[in-house]
């Protein structure tokens, strides 16, 4: 496995069949099974670690979120990356004021709403690391839906050769999506997040047995949450539309829930 922390090393991979996992590093299994969607469909793997500064508003976790380089390097040589691209700041950012990439408002509110601007920096940086690494294939977590929905736009745009490939939600033990920011919660905030999946988990029930009207669905969840911060729970369609009624195949429900200091999401595909 090449370890590479400058921008240069990636020229030689351009060409090749390869499959991308950016990561802000901290692996963890859902990272593994992009990883290993990645490996399965592919003839070359390449998982970008890096802590990306514009996606971080000022009062957010920039310094202090988790950084685990060592063992991300050993989780990633196990699972038969062939590179991992860990560069710093300035290779990323190398002019003072670089070129920003507003989302469409259709695509905003939820997440944009709490924290401004991190959609341009998530914009920002995965354009930079597309057009660095190149590849054909992306493979992104649904855990963070709105973030997979507008990079899709994004590449339809800006007809970007890229396959985004999403990828289903890995859950804990308890049912918590795996998320790096778990590591803040304390064990009594632990038990508290639980609701968080099982509120989805009693609205999905509902729509098995022929729910689909979205008042009473999000009423359901939200019993559910009781006791927890809920910023939003929210039944949409695939451009985060409101839906009246839960469409087959179309339907996207939101929650994003503050336990403690961590804001925590999670979400349904129907």
């Amino acid at each position: 496995m090449q370890v590479c922390t400058k921008a240069s090393q990636l020229i030689p991979l351009w060409g090749k069949e390869i499959g991308f996992v950016p990561t802000m590093g901290a692996l963890h299994p859902g990272h593994a099974s992009l990883i290993e969607q990645a490996k399965a469909q592919n003839d070359f793997v390449v998982v970008s670690i890096f802590v990306n500064p514009t996606q971080f508003g000022p009062n957010e976790d920039y310094q202090a979120y988790p950084r685990t380089l060592q063992a991300d390097l050993e989780l990633c040589e196990s699972l038969g990356v062939d590179v991992v691209f860990t560069p710093e700041p300035a290779q990323i950012y190398p002019l003072a004021q670089g070129i920003t990439l507003q989302p469409p408002a259709f695509l905003l509110g939820y997440e944009a709403d709490a924290r401004p601007k991190h959609f341009e920096g998530v914009l920002q940086v995965v354009l930079k690391l597309f057009n660095l690494v190149r590849p054909k294939r992306a493979y992104f977590g649904q855990k963070d839906a709105q973030q997979l929905l507008i990079i899709q736009h994004m590449v339809a745009d800006l007809f970007l050769d890229i396959e985004i490939v999403p990828c289903v939600i890995v859950r804990d033990y308890d049912g918590l999506a795996l998320s790096s920011r778990n590591a803040y919660l304390s064990p009594e905030e632990r038990l508290s997040a639980r609701k968080l999946p099982q509120a989805l988990n009693s609205i999905q029930e509902a729509i098995i047995k022929g729910e689909r009207d979205s008042v009473k669905l999000v009423k359901l969840g939200l019993e559910v949450l009781q006791g927890l911060k809920v910023h939003y729970l929210s039944v949409c369609d695939r451009q985060l539309a409101p839906l009246a009624q839960v469409q087959p195949n179309q339907t996207l429900i939101l929650c994003a829930v503050q336990v403690g200091r961590v804001r925590l999401l999670d979400n349904l595909w129907e």
